[in-house]
């Protein structure tokens, strides 16, 4: 599982660049649900693992990074408000 949660937080982590570009903030739509889906599995991962968290914590960040600035690109941009 936590090779799973790194292999999502780098997916977002490259959605979540992609979104910042002019024009393309409506890709945060889908970098989201992605964030979200890879920090869940992380926060399992980390809750069940005995050793080697390393690949969990890593996917922890990288996900709750994408989500945060994920989430303020789309307040800023107006796609949610």
């Amino acid at each position: 599982m936590g090779i799973v949660s790194l292999i999502l937080g780098i997916i977002s982590i490259i959605g979540m660049f992609i979104g910042l570009l002019p024009f393309l903030g409506w890709m945060n739509w889908g970098v989201i649900p992605i964030a979200g889906v890879g920090l869940i599995i992380s926060i399992v991962a980390i809750a069940t693992a005995k050793e080697n968290r390393g690949l969990s914590i890593a996917g922890l960040i990288l996900c709750a990074v994408a989500l945060l600035i994920g989430t303020i690109r789309l307040i800023i941009g107006g796609g949610v408000f």
